[in-house]
């Protein structure tokens, strides 16, 4: 529960938690249909784009970006995400 330092460090351990919560209901994330990123500052969508390759194959599914004014504990990104599982 601990918030971590820099807008990579968040957006990886935003990633590792939606691969857990994903994992722990039987998927992963390549079962999401659509993501939605609320960033304190929109000019990090690009560096969401290249970290979320890693976690997703191709063909990446839709997602949204939302710039908001501030996030619960400071934090500089946050997600969710639609998953669909059988």
């Amino acid at each position: 529960m601990q918030l971590v330092e820099g807008i990579d460090a968040q957006i990886i351990r935003v990633f590792e938690n939606l691969k857990a919560v994903a994992a722990a209901a039987g998927a992963s994330l390549n079962d999401a249909v659509k993501f939605n990123i609320y960033l304190t500052d929109l000019s990090h969508f690009t560096k969401v784009n290249e970290i979320m390759a890693r976690y997703l194959a191709q063909p990446y599914p839709a997602r949204a970006a939302v710039g908001v004014k501030e996030l619960p504990r400071g934090a500089l990104v946050e997600a969710d995400a639609v998953l669909v599982v059988d």
